[in-house]
């Protein structure tokens, strides 16, 4: 199938791997973990036979070596001088690919740790349970100018390197309304590595699709896919999914979902008089009203992880600082923001954030900042919307 940016071949990904015959910036592989033993686990609140298919049975160290030193080769004679590839697993797997990767003389930049935030339980009572998934960064070869997109990741991490400890959320209900794959990755979790180290208009291959997370969150985010997928059922499952964000509105609403986690650094903006704004900025002193519906913030979730303000008067004159302690505010009296030359006059109280003033932070300036009925209104928005990149 090819729709647009979105290419998928169906077949034995060890046969079409050598019919690419262009180069690619970015390998995201999530090859069989080799886990299939007829156990039990849980799926959804149901308990169910761990089998996922022939592809997936158990299998011995020197096969699974053959297997990934055989893929691996493949895949680094399609990637570009300078790409990446990332490869997930478990501690089932994820050895022999470091050894292979190690053997065929990629360089391995990372070891991302994906912490999930809402892991099944383990039925057997006898281990700790299974909370993590890994996943193998390496760069073609140790002469590579791989790209990281560093800035954005400390963006999104709140002014902090990013670690290589990401706690994101398991796939949702709402991804699988295509149907269902056993090892579907979340597309939070491929939202972030395409963000971290392609560039809009970079090709992407993922050689073992499924039901094409990858192909989807690349065509998001404006970027070219190929992908290889055996199973004529996850192959239809996956085309199904590329189709359904043809629709503008529905491909916003997702790219929405997915630039969004549990985690994820908020933004307090406030309408301030342009004077007022100014005198904002001079103190290092934002404060609003506290305890009046009319305008007021709302102590809701997400206040917690808040730690930039973007400060705007009507929608205009944008400017984003950082706060200079996360998530905590002070009570002032109206007397106390008089010293400073404020001029407070619609409540006896007021919520005061700090901010460091000497330094505007180079967010990308929404320009939804005026709207008929929030504009002044302060409120909480996820950091997303700040980067440019949603």
């Amino acid at each position: 199938m090819k729709l647009g940016h979105f290419t998928l071949l169906s077949g034995d990904t060890m046969k079409l791997l050598p019919c690419i015959n262009k180069k690619v910036d970015m390998i995201f592989a999530d090859p069989p973990y080799f886990i299939s033993d007829n156990g039990k686990t849980i799926r959804g609140k149901r308990v169910v036979v761990k089998n996922f298919g022939e592809w997936d049975k158990i299998r011995s160290d020197k096969e699974k070596d053959k297997f990934n030193r055989e893929w691996l080769s493949l895949c680094k004679k399609v990637l570009n001088e300078n790409g990446t590839i990332w490869v997930s697993g478990t501690l089932h797997n994820i050895y022999s690919v470091e050894r292979c990767l190690s053997e065929l003389q990629y360089k391995v930049l990372n070891i991302i740790t994906w912490q999930k935030t809402d892991p099944p339980p383990s039925l057997t009572g006898t281990r700790f349970n299974f909370s993590t998934e890994f996943i193998i960064w390496a760069a073609k070869s140790s002469q590579s100018k791989y790209y990281l997109n560093f800035e954005l990741m400390k963006q999104i991490n709140g002014g902090k390197q990013m670690t290589d400890v990401w706690r994101i959320p398991s796939v949702a209900a709402w991804e699988k309304t295509a149907g269902y794959h056993p090892t579907q990755k979340p597309l939070r979790l491929l939202y972030r590595i395409i963000l971290a180290t392609t560039h809009e208009g970079d090709t992407i291959l993922d050689p073992f699709a499924g039901s094409c997370t990858t192909g989807i969150a690349a065509n998001l985010l404006g970027r070219n896919f190929i992908g290889i997928e055996m199973d004529e059922k996850y192959v239809s499952i996956g085309c199904q999914r590329r189709k359904e964000i043809e629709s503008t509105t529905n491909s916003n609403k997702i790219l929405r979902k997915i630039s969004e986690n549990p985690d994820e650094i908020t933004v307090l903006v406030n309408h301030a008089r342009p004077q007022t704004l100014q005198l904002m900025i001079r103190t290092g002193i934002c404060y609003l009203r506290a305890g009046d519906s009319k305008g007021s913030l709302q102590i809701t979730p997400g206040f917690e992880r808040m730690q930039y303000i973007c400060l705007h008067s009507g929608g205009e004159n944008v400017h984003i600082y950082r706060l200079l302690k996360k998530g905590t505010f002070q009570i002032w009296t109206k007397n106390t923001l008089e010293k400073y030359g404020f001029h407070p006059s619609h409540a006896p109280y007021y919520i005061v954030l700090h901010f460091n003033n000497t330094k505007e932070e180079l967010f990308h300036k929404p320009s939804n900042l005026k709207q008929k009925i929030n504009t002044y209104q302060a409120r909480i928005r996820p950091l997303s919307d700040f980067t440019g990149i949603y």
